[in-house]
């Protein structure tokens, strides 16, 4: 596939702090992927950049093909919700629907209404005085009928509960089936959103530590569950991830692909496998990434 978005070499400083530090990496057009990473990661920084909201402090972006800086062919064709977006204390939704209706040329007014009754949204009320959950409806409406070819979702959802968390996630998935586009969804409920991301990049103190096809990425690792002492037996000289015990039972999560006869051998010992989730995955792997980080310092 054709990347749409090309980073290269990019840091962003403030002050004592690399938010982004030498980032490069591409978005392949078509995919949903799932920027993720604990708060604080660079995940905000990284966006507003693509975005053209904030500034790099070196490195290279391009946004199909282009600088999307003050270029309006290509932030024309971008939608960025975030969950701090502003908006002017007479506004009520209506006025960011007519708003965004009028910047996006793709924009469905049928899919933003079925949205605005999915989310039981007052249509009446200033956004102001909106509640957290309702705030967070807008930004989803928007981002899911402007159709932009890019949609960005930073963490716009954090105000909904699980009802309503839930109704984004199929109307996006819905949506996604009838209308391809590239979205890149930013959040740390990693659990909540595996079953909605073909790729992943986690980001991890301003550094890329994940770029990989989700499937490829459950591959990675395996548990193995039994006896502590078989367990640890079995380890022996394997990249360790992650180790607990209770009484005589051990359980460790070790990185690498596990062939047929390797699985056997495991069951032939009397000890079980277990698969890892992708939000387990994460967590070991970032982890792991922040023990090297301080061994090296």
């Amino acid at each position: 596939m054709t990347a749409v978005i090309e980073v290269k070499n990019l840091t962003k400083h403030y002050k004592q702090t690399n938010a982004l530090d030498n980032v490069s990496l591409s978005i392949e057009g078509g995919s949903i992927y799932g920027l993720l990473g604990r708060n604080g990661a660079g995940k905000t920084t990284l966006m507003s950049i693509l975005t053209a909201q904030n500034f790099a402090t070196s490195g290279d972006v391009k946004v199909f093909g282009e600088h999307p800086y003050e270029n309006a062919r290509v932030l024309s064709r971008v939608c960025f919700v975030r969950e701090s977006q502003k908006y002017p204390d007479d506004a009520t939704p209506g006025h960011a629907f007519r708003a965004a209706r009028l910047f996006f040329t793709n924009w469905d007014q049928g899919l933003a209404d079925q949205l605005i009754r999915d989310f039981q949204l007052p249509m009446k009320q200033t956004i102001k005085k909106l509640s957290r959950g309702q705030l967070s409806a807008v930004g989803v409406i928007i981002g899911l009928a402007s159709r932009a070819e890019i949609t960005f979702f930073d963490e716009p959802y954090l105000g909904l509960d699980a009802v309503a968390r839930q109704i984004f996630y199929d109307r996006l998935l819905e949506d996604y089936a009838e209308h391809p586009r590239t979205i890149i969804l930013s959040s740390h409920l990693i659990d909540e959103v595996s079953n909605l991301i073909e790729k992943v990049i986690v980001i991890d103190s301003g550094t890329i530590l994940l770029d990989e096809d989700t499937d490829t990425l459950r591959d990675r690792a395996v548990t193995v569950v039994g006896d502590a002492a078989k367990v640890d037996a079995w380890a022996t000289g394997r990249d360790i991830l992650h180790r607990e015990a209770l009484g005589r039972v051990a359980s460790v999560t070790v990185l690498g692909h596990l062939s047929d006869a390797e699985r056997a051998e495991v069951s032939a010992s009397g000890l079980d496998l277990a698969p890892v989730s992708l939000q387990q995955l994460i967590v070991r792997l970032t982890q792991k990434a922040g023990a090297e980080t301080q061994e090296v310092r």
